[in-house]
């Protein structure tokens, strides 16, 4: 079930203006905000395009990321940025991967199956972390259900999607 893997992937959002010389505040949706300090290039969509930002310089103050970019000089222009998401080439992030593990963008729309009946039980909608582990949203024949995104349920992830073992009543 290879799906189509986009070039970009989200990364964040700026969330305002930092100081009157252009630098935005960014929340990072990466695993740490040093990942999105590092990136030397950032993108914000317009339409269907990604304008391409180089990162001149940026810092970690109170969990989020302070972003100088080039092109953005004053509060009025990094205003106009507040409210966009921030984007990475994935090339730029697939050296942050461990060993067995996936963007959360290619997870999405994937198959949830049973690992023992091989049953379709749903379809991943969302992924989101409730600060011990990731929540996985799975829309299902009987509606919208969660389940805790830890190896006592998620047995495998393979292309063809993610193998679960749910308790009882979990996914009904």
């Amino acid at each position: 079930m290879e799906k189509d893997k986009s070039p970009y992937l989200p990364v964040g959002e700026i969330i305002n203006t930092h100081g009157v010389r252009g630098t935005v505040k960014a929340r990072s949706d990466c695993d740490s905000p040093e990942i999105l300090s590092s990136l030397p290039r950032i993108f914000i969509k317009r339409g269907r395009d990604y304008a391409s930002y180089d990162v001149v310089s940026a810092s970690i103050q109170k969990g989020f990321v302070l972003i100088s970019l080039s092109g953005i000089s004053g509060v009025d222009a990094a205003a106009a940025l507040k409210g966009s998401v921030i984007y990475a080439e994935r090339c730029e992030l697939e050296k942050f991967l461990g060993e067995g593990d996936r963007f959360i963008a290619d997870l999405i729309g994937m198959p949830i199956i049973h690992a023992d009946t091989k049953e379709t039980l749903g379809t991943l909608r969302e992924v989101f972390n409730v600060g011990a582990s990731d929540i996985y949203v799975v829309d299902t024949k009987h509606g919208e259900r969660m389940m805790p995104a830890v190896p006592e349920f998620v047995s495998e992830m393979t292309e063809d999607g993610i193998y679960v073992r749910p308790i009882e009543g979990m996914l009904d």
